[in-house]
């Protein structure tokens, strides 16, 4: 690093640059850097270099986050948030559009089913229109919805080849959003991936009034929910423990390892096998 420390060949007014140069710098060792860059030409005077360096610092910081929102768990996150939201918005709609439907036409279902059915009729007066109008409104949920759904079945095995293979590629994508990112679920250990999704029933188990949960959003897999009560404690904590391994080869390998869906499928067997006993 030359006598202009951190800023070492950086133009004082590019501010791009100069946090480039804080992110990815280094040096042997401290040194009188406030002077270096006075005497170097680089800042006026110290008062100077410490604002360029507040600047920098700034700057590097939000080109940070920047680069992690835009990277290719943070988007799948984005996805099966969104997804999750249109599904809600959908049911809670029909719901309501349905319900309006049946006071208008004779034989509506409840429900997404009975919007569509609605969505298709023609209207022949201004209720029936905007009833109708409603229910398309429905229907467009729910298209986005599983377009959004396509997207994560696409996305995930790119993002975490490994937990998409064991969880499948909505519940890998929920138990990244749910941890917060890749890098964050990978740093977990298996007991907390275990029960991702039931926070509330952990705080209520923590404050005493609740017996300590199971399983959070795992239960969704088949392995959970298809294995008798009795063991799905365990069946719980063999998923669990696959999908943690999962996760660290994915961040910090990212390449696909079969053997673990074997080991799991040999594991989950073998629980399965108590029900008989």
């Amino acid at each position: 690093m030359s006598e202009q420390g951190w800023f070492a060949g950086v133009d004082r007014e590019d501010t791009e640059s100069a946090a480039a140069s804080v992110r990815d710098g280094s040096a042997p060792g401290p040194n009188e850097w406030p002077r270096l860059a006075v005497e170097s030409g680089f800042a006026a005077d110290e008062d100077d270099y410490y604002e360029a360096l507040h600047e920098a610092t700034l700057a590097g910081t939000r080109a940070a986050v920047r680069e992690r929102e835009r990277a290719d768990d943070q988007q799948l996150m984005h996805a099966v948030r969104a997804m999750d939201d249109l599904a809600d918005a959908a049911n809670e709609l029909a719901e309501r559009a349905t319900e309006w439907a049946g006071s208008v036409f004779d034989d509506v279902s409840s429900g997404v089913e009975g919007a569509r059915d609605v969505a298709a009729r023609d209207a022949s007066d201004a209720t029936e229109e905007r009833v109708v109008s409603l229910c398309q409104r429905v229907v467009d949920l729910v298209d986005e919805r599983d377009a959004e759904r396509a997207y994560v079945e696409r996305q995930a095995p790119t993002v975490a080849p490994n937990l998409a293979s064991l969880a499948g590629p909505v519940l890998a994508a929920r138990l990244i959003a749910l941890a917060g990112g890749l890098e964050d679920l990978a740093k977990q250990p298996s007991g907390t991936v275990q029960v991702l999704g039931a926070e509330d029933a952990l705080f209520a188990h923590l404050r005493g009034h609740a017996s300590s949960p199971k399983h959070g959003v795992i239960y969704t897999h088949e392995y959970v929910h298809g294995t008798h009560p009795d063991q799905r404690g365990s069946a719980a904590r063999a998923l669990a423990g696959k999908l943690s391994i999962a996760a660290r080869i994915d961040h910090y390998s990212g390449d696909l390892r079969p053997e673990l869906g074997e080991e799991l499928d040999e594991r989950i067997a073998t629980i399965q096998e108590r029900e008989n006993e």
